[in-house]
Order: C-alpha cells, then structure tokens, then sequence
C-alpha cells in the first residue's frame, strides 16, 4: 500500500493544524520577498555617461535622480564616491525620502585632489544604505597647466 506525503502528514496531524502550517510558510516567503523588493526599489539615473576631463583642484558637480520603484515609501542614506586607484573623494551623506513612484534629483559638489596623479581615472559609485551601484562616469585627471607659444623670430 503506497501512502503519499499528503496522506501521511494528514494522518500525523489534523487538517487546521497542516492550513495553519502553509499559511505560515506562505507569510514568511512573502515577507522574505517583501524585504528584498525593499531594499532594491531605489533606482538612480544619471542621465548619460562618460569621461569627464578635470585638473588636480578643479570643482565638480555630480547631479543624480533616484526613483522608488517600490510599493511603499522609503528612506535611504546616499552618498557618491570617486573611486580609483591613485585617488577618491568622498561625499557628504544625504537622506533620502521618496513616495512610490517619486522622484528626486540630490546634488553633490567637491574638487578634484590636488595632489590626484596626472592621467589617473575614479569612477563614480553611488552608495545607499547597504547597496552601491558603479555608474558609467569617470573623471579623467589631466594637466592644469598649458603651453602655447606667444611669440617667436628668427634672425
């Protein structure tokens, strides 16, 4: 006689007691599911991407928009970051409120380091609480100074 899973937890336990069981297993897949759609549900776009060039000491301003992609209201912490391997700078931490379906542009400004090694890239990283996301913009370290010929003669 083949008895199948069913039968035997029916057997084992009453049918309220095996209702009750699923309904717990389905609420904890949900909250599980609910919890990671949460912490992904900060979109951020910048626009276009790119190299931009920058002198050791020149400003930038890093202008970024972030949606909340999820079904409630949510608050993050953000903050950006040059990242490269002879230099970085870090931003100022800003909190971030959004609605569902909101949008919101934050602004950072900083400079370049001066003493950032000349040729060198960093890349912008956008962190969020305990998310980051690498964008597709560099800054590309060049020369400050510039020759150009103002006279010449020959004798």
């Amino acid at each position: 006689m083949r008895v199948s899973i069913a039968e035997g937890v029916e057997r084992r336990m009453p049918k309220k007691y095996v209702a009750l069981l699923l309904m717990v297993v389905l609420l904890i897949v949900a909250v599980n599911l609910s919890v990671t759609n949460a912490s992904n549900s900060l979109t951020c776009t910048n626009g276009s991407d790119g190299v931009v060039d920058k002198a050791q000491g020149d400003a930038f301003t890093v202008k970024i928009t972030f949606k909340n992609t999820g079904r409630t209201a949510g608050n993050w912490t953000v903050n950006i970051t040059f990242e490269g391997e002879s230099w970085s700078r870090v931003g100022t931490p800003q909190n971030l409120t959004l609605n569902p379906g909101s949008t919101k542009t934050l602004t950072w400004t900083g400079t370049v380091p001066g003493n950032a090694t000349i040729d060198s890239v960093a890349r912008l990283v956008v962190y969020y609480n305990d998310s980051f996301k690498a964008l597709d913009w560099w800054i590309h370290v060049v020369p400050g100074a510039e020759l150009s010929i103002q006279s010449s003669s020959v004798e």
